[in-house]
């Protein structure tokens, strides 16, 4: 879900975190046996590397000529008060060991990367820039068996992950709204000269704290929702909970424990609500036990079908 170049970027940082000062001539060394590694990297990629690091993380890799020019990672520090940094290293961190990692390869399943994340890197380069894309988009129109192509201009303002699928969140010009779309139904992407002001009131994690996914519709109110989650998946909110606002209410040990949220109801909250299954009940609001009870009648018809 991420470029090889980010991943580069992710390797040669995790690595001079987790060891002594390196030489280049070290680093390439433990490059040979990565799984991405297509022979050494040479000084000027690597310093590349070092500079787009520094763009990427606020991290400075710097060379101690006093002990035979060696590289070490100068401020590791700011990486704690970096969340994405963290998540990005966290989740895409490289096993050290990738002899071991090679020979269990069969046995290490691995989800296959979505479509889409070739443009991942002319993106981050026009959100740095403040520049607008360019982008032909294939939309795929519910209950009609045919793509609606569109041609529009784009202002990115931020990325999300969701469901192992990139998004994209930005100002269309052709909508004059904020829109969110799916990096792998772009067929083609530009980035444009045409420069665009962010917000100063503009906050990515502000924009999508009241929703469960990446659906946002301003007009929809926040509401109050009450589910009860039956034996084992109780644990399972009480790990991964289904939305930041989860709060545990009554309970009866290894039965069933309620959760209450405050978010809005969007589609994606009742997808995710069904995939729970029998697991789940919903409490409240009325208007959302409706939702589910339809969806529920519209799979039974569906099966009931001869």
């Amino acid at each position: 879900m991420i470029s090889k170049t980010y991943y580069r970027y992710i390797w040669l940082l995790n690595t001079l975190l987790n060891s002594c000062p390196l030489s280049i001539e070290e680093i390439n060394k433990l490059w040979e046996d990565c799984p991405l590694s297509n022979g050494p990297i040479p000084l000027r990629t690597f310093h590349e590397q070092r500079k787009g690091i520094k763009e990427m993380f606020g991290v400075e890799i710097v060379c101690d000529r006093s002990h035979g020019n060696v590289y070490y990672v100068k401020n590791p520090e700011v990486l704690e008060k970096q969340k994405v940094a963290k998540w990005l290293l966290h989740k895409y961190s490289i096993p050290q060991e990738f002899a071991t990692f090679n020979s269990m390869k069969d046995r290490i399943l691995l989800e296959e990367i979505p479509l889409g994340t070739s443009f991942l890197d002319d993106i981050i380069e026009a959100m740095q820039k403040n520049v607008e894309l360019q982008v032909d988009y294939q939309r795929y129109e519910n209950d009609q068996e045919e793509y609606n192509l569109q041609e529009f201009h784009i202002q990115p303002y931020a990325l999300k992950v969701f469901n192992r699928r990139w998004y994209l969140l930005g100002y269309i010009k052709e909508k004059h709204d904020l829109r969110t779309i799916a990096l792998d139904r772009i067929l083609d992407l530009k980035i444009l000269s045409t420069s665009f002001t962010l917000p100063e009131d503009f906050d990515a994690q502000k924009y999508f704290s009241n929703v469960v996914g990446i659906f946002v519709n301003k007009d929809l109110p926040i509401t109050k929702v009450k589910i009860r989650a039956y034996g084992i998946q109780a644990e399972y909110l009480r790990s991964t909970p289904l939305h930041k606002s989860q709060s545990e209410g009554r309970s009866k040990y290894r039965e069933f424990a309620e959760f209450t949220y405050r978010l809005c109801i969007t589609p994606e909250l009742v997808s995710q609500l069904l995939a729970m299954g029998d697991k789940v009940e919903v409490l409240e609001p009325a208007t959302l036990r409706e939702i589910i009870k339809e969806q529920l009648q519209s799979i039974l018809n569906r099966y009931g079908k001869e």
